[in-house]
């Protein structure tokens, strides 16, 4: 038996970037880059909630911006 990897529009479930440069709480954030990553660099925190006009062709040109500074 094979398994299906789950998929939501165009994107594969659990695949979903979750960066602190495009968190929604990013400019208040007191945990800020000192959380928890896996080995993609992707954050573990329970407070990540993705920044809704931060578009998915940005994610990229936002986390260079992010290290830049």
């Amino acid at each position: 038996m094979q398994w299906e990897t789950p998929v939501r529009g165009d994107r594969i479930m659990g695949t979903e970037k979750k960066y602190c440069s495009i968190c929604a709480w990013r400019a208040n954030c007191q945990k800020r880059f000192s959380v928890v990553t896996d080995a993609s660099g992707c954050v573990r925190c329970p407070d990540y909630s993705r920044d809704l006009s931060i578009k998915d062709k940005d994610i990229d040109a936002a986390e260079a911006a992010c290290r830049d500074k």
